[in-house]
């Protein structure tokens, strides 16, 4: 497909800005290996998500819309396997990036197009999942993205998209000021400003507030830091009550925050106990992009407000997990997110349920800040669910085989205490997200 003709000046500024530094820069024969990322690109996990149900990404239809050069196309083809990647970015030179990276690692399942984001409907085709990732802040217009993305939008299809947190991103957009009001990002010469931004701040004073908070030994070495952060033109920034407007806006309901682990109020208070009554009553009295907004005002550590949203009407209501009786939890089904059994995964869960060590999940997939750690009994009835994702009522079994007896009071271990033992294993694993359980009541 050939480039749809560009709408404005800024635009056509912003196609030449990443034809002369395509991003990302990472050599074409890199092949994505983190655990976290893959999982975060897995349409399941969103799936998972919004119903609580686990779907198939093979037969989907992914859009990777501002691909760049194509590393996270990659990720999502590795992430789905059997779906359709469908790449899109305003820059040419990006673009054909893009398809010589997936054409090195053999993905053949995957089309790419030099086009507008605005211009999506032009493509004649609708989605089951659009990963908008680190685009919508530098659009002119991030409202008409927006309308752009959920017009190709299946009606049960997901939007992950996210825009840069105006509190966390002060330091920057201020830089940015700066350059820009000294003639930076107007010139074809990316490595030239780069050398320069170095040279300026090497020469400030160690305690003036950019240097000083908003400069490390990675702007040192890399140069898309320094590009990403010091010289891109056109960032702008958002709260998280602006972000929900502009989703609102547009016809489109948040989902999930992606790394929803770490958006919770009350984790930021030593105990929530000696609160006030009346505070923690306020708390409650919030919606949930009131307190999101709550959180961010105290703690504004997320570079990304990102998000998982879809058309109102396509949420299930469902039952959280800690309130279900134990007929649901014995015929529910439990998954393992495919992407977390790598073969070190695989190797590590087996010595430690064979040698009575303590296993670290978060040294495998770090999806919390939070370190989740599970004894030998609980890795041992983790060890089925590498073969296939096993019921409830099987994983009870197995926990009735590793622990025979009480310790204590060395009769036969009953079903009713192997199904508490197995529920306080997996109801803090799928709370972090390193299980997905399905309810079939």
């Amino acid at each position: 497909m050939t480039m749809t003709p560009l709408k404005s000046d800024f635009l056509e500024k912003m196609r030449q800005q990443f034809d002369n530094a395509p991003y990302p820069r990472i050599p074409l024969e890199e092949f994505p290996k983190n655990p976290r990322a893959l999982y975060i690109h897995s349409l399941v996990t969103a799936y998972y998500r919004r119903n609580q149900k686990v779907v198939t990404p093979a037969g989907k239809l992914i859009l990777d819309a501002g691909c760049g050069t194509g590393y996270k196309s990659l990720e999502l083809a590795i992430a789905n396997p059997g779906a359709k990647i469908v790449g899109i970015d305003l820059s040419p030179a990006s673009v054909d990036l893009a398809r010589k990276r997936l054409q090195y690692h053999n993905i053949e399942n995957v089309e790419f197009h030099a086009i507008a984001l605005e211009d999506l409907p032009s493509l004649g085709m609708q989605f089951d999942y659009i990963n908008n990732d680190e685009v919508l802040y530098l659009l002119p217009d991030p409202i008409a993205g927006l309308k752009a993305m959920k017009e190709v939008l299946k009606p049960d299809g997901i939007l992950r998209t996210n825009f840069h947190s105006s509190l966390q991103r002060i330091i920057y957009h201020r830089a940015q000021k700066f350059f820009k009001q000294l003639g930076f990002m107007a010139r074809p010469e990316p490595e030239a400003e780069v050398k320069l931004v170095r040279e300026i701040v090497k020469c400030l004073k160690n305690d003036v507030f950019v240097k000083q908070y908003g400069w490390n030994s990675n702007f040192e070495t890399s140069d898309e830091a320094v590009l990403a952060n010091y010289l891109l033109d056109g960032d702008k920034g958002w709260t998280i009550l602006e972000l929900f407007e502009a989703i609102e806006s547009v016809g489109l309901e948040l989902i999930s925050m992606v790394n929803w682990r770490e958006w919770d109020l009350l984790s930021l208070f030593n105990d929530i106990g000696e609160l006030p009554f009346n505070v923690m009553m306020g708390f409650s009295d919030q919606s949930i992009a009131q307190q999101l907004h709550l959180y961010e005002l105290l703690n504004p550590r997320h570079r990304l407000l990102d998000v998982w949203c879809g058309l109102p009407g396509q949420s299930q209501q469902y039952e959280l997990i800690s309130e279900w009786s134990d007929e649901a939890w014995q015929t529910a089904i439990v998954h393992l997110p495919l992407h977390l059994i790598t073969d070190e995964f695989r190797a590590a869960l087996k010595s430690c349920a064979t040698e009575a060590k303590i296993f670290e999940m978060n040294r495998f997939c770090p999806l919390t800040d939070e370190s989740i750690v599970i004894d030998s009994q609980g890795t041992g009835c983790l060890l089925p669910l590498l073969e296939k994702s096993r019921s409830v009522r099987e994983l009870v079994q197995w926990w009735q085989k590793l622990r025979p007896i009480d310790l204590v009071t060395l009769e036969p271990t009953s079903e009713a205490e192997a199904l508490v033992r197995v529920k306080e294993l997996l109801q803090p694993l799928e709370e972090s997200g390193y299980v997905m359980i399905e309810s079939r009541v």
